[in-house]
């Protein structure tokens, strides 16, 4: 099972960007899905959670500028950025919980992280 996150680039200050995450693999249900971002010489810090129901929620910093979504039957969860500041400017990286059968075909649940994109944001 793997997450793959694409859409980060180089934007300019107030300009928008879309990230995508998919989850590829053999796996039972996924639960939550969201985004952190670390910045360097800064600790990984949420961006945005969406859970299983579609409920969203969010970091203080990006509150009324990033909107998170999920389609359940892609298995991809999107972080729309607008108003984008150069403070945006981190490595964002995808996770998801989610249920999967191990090679003994027992139940368990695992947190995945996908690979960073790169979001720049220059002033």
């Amino acid at each position: 099972v793997q997450l793959q996150a694409s859409g980060g680039g180089l934007v300019q200050a107030g300009g928008s960007l879309r990230l995508t995450c998919v989850a590829s693999g053999s796996f039972i249900r996924i639960h939550d899905m969201g985004w952190y971002r670390q910045a360097p010489g800064h600790e990984r810090e949420l961006v945005a959670l969406v859970l299983v129901t579609g409920r969203p929620m969010y970091g203080d910093s990006v509150k009324d500028r990033f909107t998170i979504s999920r389609d359940n039957a892609k298995n991809t969860v999107y972080l729309e950025m607008s108003g984008l500041e150069p403070e945006d400017t981190a490595a964002y990286y995808c996770t998801a919980n989610l249920s999967r059968l191990d090679t003994d075909g027992r139940l368990r649940e695992d947190g995945l992280w996908g690979q960073g994109t790169l979001v720049t944001v220059s002033s």
